[in-house]
């Protein structure tokens, strides 16, 4: 279970990337740091890749549908961190790739849902579960408008990046298993034929 150590990395990460951005005051300490406003927008790449932030009510693209719906994406972020720990024990004897695909989306559903859980209450504008998930790496495509919203312009974080990372890691890791148990398979079968009289 050493790859959790990969989860909380992550999870410091894209934590102390959204602090940065974000900003935090805690006057009882005497903490005042300022980020950025929001839908401030910092040039890094030219017009393709720029710092924004973006704080994203909803799930995936700021979809947002309402406040019973993102009770929902909470609890089931919740359970999906759970289920994902679950699998780490479970397949503790597996293939590297597959163990560290597991915990680079672990460390990336945690990082969002600590957004959603806390974010709210430490702000001081939701209850838990509630909060908004903060977002700033923003990379421009291509600028066509559908519906009135901007088609390929993304805007993500530390956290997204590293599910989208272990999910394409998680397929690379299930195919090279299964092209293993093939081989395997065959090469059973063979011995078996050879042997067979």
């Amino acid at each position: 279970m050493k790859v959790l150590i990969i989860s909380c990395l992550v999870l410091i990460v894209d934590q102390t990337s959204k602090l940065l951005i974000k900003g935090l005051e805690i006057h009882s300490i005497g903490l005042n740091f300022r980020g950025l406003f929001p839908g401030q927008r910092i040039p890094v790449i030219g017009n393709f890749f720029n710092i924004t932030f973006v704080e994203n009510p909803g799930i995936a693209f700021g979809l947002d549908f309402g406040d019973t719906f993102k009770l929902l994406v909470s609890i089931f972020t919740l359970v999906a961190c759970v289920l994902l720990v679950y699998f780490l024990f479970k397949n503790r004897k597996k293939g590297l790739n597959l163990r560290i695909s597991l915990a680079l989306i672990l460390g990336g559903a945690l990082g969002n849902l600590f957004d959603r859980l806390f974010y709210g209450l430490i702000y001081g504008y939701a209850p838990m579960f509630y909060g908004k998930v903060v977002d700033f790496f923003d990379i421009r495509m291509f600028n066509i408008y559908l519906f009135h919203h901007m088609v390929g312009n993304y805007v993500f974080n530390f956290a997204d990046f590293s599910v989208t990372v272990g999910v394409i890691l998680l397929f690379y890791a299930y195919n090279k298993e299964r092209s293993q148990d093939k081989d395997l398979d065959v090469s059973l079968e063979k011995y078996l034929a050879e042997n067979k009289e």
